[in-house]
């Protein structure tokens, strides 16, 4: 029975809390891709580098408040800086669609010009990233590190094997469920939630109804922004920043928002567990969970892992090529597909 709950706790600490904190990233950048998504018709591939411009503002005014010794301990000061950081990612998307996507769209452009065109704005955005803060990783965490340690789990319970949950794998969860659920209110009580539900439905009929194209665009960009920067934050927390992590971040992001349907937000948050699972399962090593489980004879040698971690991006890829293949419209049937 101690062999059991020795193997249960060893898969909570390398398994469940980390597939659960990952993909509440995940599931929160997948938000912000089908929003735009559903709204403007396009897949926005600037969204990984748009959570890196504004996490770099987040990172920037964290160490100001450092400097200045302003800080809100146990909890990281990044919480404080975080309202700057939104508000800079929802200006550059404001920005970036006034002096860029709206010319496209005012000439009705097909889907691949604009998908093209955030090619060039992420390649800008990265640009811009890595000259001011620079291409390395920053830390930028501070106050408490774990809301359970190792040692106080062993102590309490007597098992061999320890718990250890951070306060960013906590943290990054605990929002998740805040903003999911105020997105989703927003969408489904209020006016401007119901009205940009009904142009992502049926962009013409929507118009004929008189919903503002302008103010759902708006809303569209500001909700993205904010969604990017609260994920790369709490990314950024829970790991490191590197802007070259954020581009490649796209990979799982587009994943996650194919997989639960793009066009539809209940799909994004769903996609976003499913791909954060699927790579953490596959590239972890089972070798000391199944001497728990197994006769000591039948103790396995090898590590048990199906794939390195540093291949672990290559799981989104498969994942992103099998549903294109079986079930392009994704788990929950993208509406705009």
């Amino acid at each position: 029975m101690e062999d059991l709950l020795n193997a249960v706790v060893l898969i909570t600490n390398f398994v469940v809390i980390p597939g659960l904190a990952y993909g509440s990233q995940l599931a929160l950048g997948a938000l912000g891709v089908t929003m735009v998504f559903g709204i403007l018709r396009f897949a926005n591939f600037a969204h990984g580098d748009l959570m890196a411009f504004g996490t770099m503002f987040v990172i920037l005014v964290t160490w100001w408040l450092q400097g200045l010794g302003i800080t809100i301990d146990p909890l990281p000061t990044a919480l404080l800086a975080l309202p700057v950081g939104i508000l800079t990612a929802v200006a550059i998307c404001l920005l970036t669609d006034r002096w860029v996507y709206r010319f496209y769209r005012c000439n009705r452009s097909p889907a691949v010009i604009f998908v093209i065109v955030s090619v060039g704005v992420m390649f800008l955005m990265n640009g811009i990233v890595r000259m001011i803060i620079g291409p390395d990783d920053q830390s930028f965490a501070d106050g408490a590190r774990f809301l359970i340690k190792v040692k106080e789990f062993k102590e309490a319970t007597g098992l061999d094997e320890g718990l250890a949950l951070k306060l960013s794998q906590g943290l990054t969860i605990a929002v998740t469920i805040l903003v999911v659920v105020a997105l989703f209110l927003f969408l489904n009580r209020s006016r401007t939630g119901k009205a940009m539900r009904a142009y992502s439905d049926n962009e013409d009929l929507a118009l004929l109804s008189g919903v503002n194209p302008d103010r759902v665009v708006f809303f569209a960009w500001a909700i993205a922004g904010a969604l990017a920067t609260i994920a790369g934050t709490l990314y950024g927390l829970d790991k490191s920043f590197k802007p070259f992590t954020y581009f490649q971040l796209m990979l799982p992001i587009f994943a996650a928002a194919i997989v639960g349907g793009i066009g539809h937000p209940v799909g994004a948050v769903v996609g976003g567990y499913v791909v954060a699972f699927s790579e953490v399962t596959i590239t972890y090593a089972y070798r000391k969970f199944l001497i728990y489980l197994a006769p000591e004879s039948w103790a396995p040698e090898g590590l048990v892992q199906l794939l390195a971690t540093e291949y672990k991006f290559a799981v989104s890829f498969v994942i992103l090529v099998v549903v294109l293949l079986v079930r392009p419209t994704g788990i929950f049937k993208g509406k705009v597909i």
